[in-house]
C-alpha cells in the first residue's frame, strides 16, 4: 500500500511558537503561557479582532474551532472567553483568552468568521457575557423566556422556573421552582467531623442498656490450659527449620 504524503506534519512542535506569536502580537498580548502540551495566549479585551486577524492573516490559523466561556466569580472581571484556534496547514492549535465582566462587552470577531454569530450567541446565553457588534445577540440553547444565565456559578442547579404541560389550560406554562421532597436541606459534613445533628438511628443508642461493668479481666492462669509451654515452643521451631529447609 502506498504512503500518503501531506504537507502537515503528523504532530506539531510547540517549540518556537508562544514566542514567535506574542512577538506579532506585541502590546496586544496580556499574559501567555505553554501549560499541558497547549499554547494560552491573554489578550487585551479591545484587541480581540485585531489579534484574531493576525493569527489568520498572517501566522495561518485559519480556522475558528469553538468559543469557550468559563466564571470565575471571585475576580473583578468574572468572564473569560476562550477562542480556540486550528491551523490546517501547521496542524497546530493555540487558545487565545480575553476577559470580561457583566457590562463589559467584547468585540464580535464575526466580522473574521461568520460561524463566530452561533458560538457568541452560545456564550451569551449560558454566561451572559455580550458581544459588541453582533447583530443577532439571541439566545440559542434555553427556551423563550428562560430567566439566568446557567453556566454561572451563582446559578441554582434548579433554576427559577420550571415548565410543565397543564391539563386545565391545554398549554405549557411556567411556574417557580417548588422542591416537592420532604427533605429539602442537604449537609455532606462528614459525621465523622462532629456533626452537631443527631444521625438517624442514632436516637436509640441512647435508649439501650448501658454494658455491663467488667469486674475482673478473664484470663487463662496456667499456660498448659492453652496448650502452650515450653514443648509446644520446641515443636514449633522444629516446624519452622523443615520449611526453611524444604525452601532451599
Amino acid at each position: 500500500m502506498a504512503a500518503v504524503l501531506h504537507s502537515a506534519p503528523r504532530i506539531a512542535s510547540n517549540e518556537g511558537v508562544l514566542d514567535a506569536l506574542t512577538a506579532a502580537l506585541g502590546d496586544k498580548v496580556v499574559a501567555s503561557k505553554e501549560e499541558f502540551g497547549e499554547i494560552v495566549i491573554t489578550v487585551a479585551r479591545g484587541e480581540i479582532e485585531h489579534a484574531l486577524r493576525t493569527l489568520r492573516d498572517e501566522h495561518e490559523y485559519q480556522q475558528l474551532m469553538e468559543i469557550a466561556g468559563a466564571d470565575y466569580p471571585g475576580r473583578a472581571e468574572r468572564f473569560e472567553v476562550v477562542y480556540m484556534l486550528l491551523s490546517l496547514t501547521k496542524n497546530h492549535r493555540i487558545m487565545v483568552k480575553v476577559q470580561a465582566a457583566e457590562d463589559t462587552p467584547v468585540p464580535t470577531v464575526t466580522t473574521l468568521w461568520p460561524v463566530a454569530g452561533w458560538l457568541e450567541r452560545e456564550v451569551f446565553d449560558m454566561y451572559g457575557v455580550l458581544f459588541e457588534g453582533n447583530t443577532d445577540l439571541r439566545r440559542i440553547l434555553t427556551d423563550y423566556g428562560f430567566e439566568g444565565h446557567p453556566f454561572r456559578k451563582d446559578f441554582p442547579l434548579s433554576g427559577y422556573q420550571e415548565l410543565r404541560y397543564s391539563e386545565e389550560e391545554g398549554r405549557v406554562v411556567y411556574e417557580p421552582v417548588d422542591l416537592a421532597q420532604d427533605f429539602r436541606s442537604f449537609d455532606f459534613m462528614s459525621p465523622w467531623e462532629g456533626a452537631e445533628y443527631i444521625l438517624p438511628g442514632d436516637e436509640k443508642a441512647s435508649d439501650a442498656p448501658a454494658s455491663p461493668p467488667v469486674d475482673k479481666p478473664k484470663k487463662t492462669d496456667d499456660a498448659k490450659d492453652t496448650g502452650a509451654g515450653v514443648k509446644a515452643d520446641a515443636k514449633a521451631a522444629e516446624k519452622s527449620d523443615d520449611k526453611k529447609e524444604e525452601g532451599k
